[in-house]
C-alpha cells in the first residue's frame, strides 16, 4: 500500500465537528469526522475563478475530543494527513471511495475568534462533548497502529492552540 500525504491548507469548516466513540481492539475510541472546504485560483484571465474543494476528515483519540471542543463550523483550519483506497463490493459491484485521516491540525482562529464561532452556532446546532455510539471494530481495524497525540497541546492544556 503507498502511503500519499494529503495537505489542505487555509481551510474552513463547513459543519459542526461530529464525535462518536467506537469500539477499538483495546476499548473506546474517540472518532471525529469535520469537512474542510478549500478555495484555490483556475485559470487566467477572463477565465479566472474559485475552484472550492471539500474534504471528509477522519480524527482518532484525544485530537478528534479537541477537534470537537475547540473548533465550530466556519473554523480556519490547516489539515495535513493520508489518504487510503476504501473500495469494497456490494451487490456484485465495486464501490470506490477514498477515506482522509488527519494527522495534523493547525487551528488557525484565535481564542476569541473561535470563541464567537462556538457562541453563535447556538445550543441546537452544536455537537454534545461526546455521543457514545459504540459501533463493531471492522476486522483488522483498531486503536492500533492509529495515530492519536494531541497535536499542539499536552493533555492538561486547556486548549490545543
Amino acid at each position: 500500500m503507498a502511503f500519499v500525504r494529503v495537505e489542505q491548507r487555509n481551510a474552513h469548516l463547513a459543519s459542526a465537528v461530529r464525535l462518536v466513540s467506537v469500539a477499538g481492539r483495546d476499548g473506546p475510541v474517540s472518532k471525529a469526522t469535520l469537512t474542510a472546504i478549500s478555495n484555490t485560483r483556475k485559470g487566467s484571465g477572463d477565465n479566472r475563478g474559485d475552484e472550492a474543494t471539500a474534504i471528509l476528515w477522519t480524527l482518532w483519540g484525544k485530537q478528534a475530543e479537541n477537534a470537537a471542543q475547540y473548533l465550530a463550523k466556519g473554523s480556519h483550519v490547516n489539515v495535513v494527513g493520508r489518504v487510503q483506497n476504501n473500495n469494497y463490493e456490494k451487490d456484485g459491484a465495486t464501490v470506490y471511495s477514498m477515506a482522509f485521516t488527519a494527522e495534523e491540525i493547525d487551528y488557525l482562529d484565535t481564542k476569541a475568534a473561535g470563541d464567537a464561532l462556538r457562541a453563535k452556532q447556538g445550543p441546537d446546532d452544536g455537537q454534545p462533548a461526546l455521543q457514545t455510539t459504540l459501533a463493531p471494530a471492522k476486522p483488522g481495524k483498531g486503536a492500533k497502529g492509529r495515530k492519536t497525540a494531541t497535536v499542539g497541546a499536552d493533555a492538561d492544556d486547556d486548549i490545543p492552540f
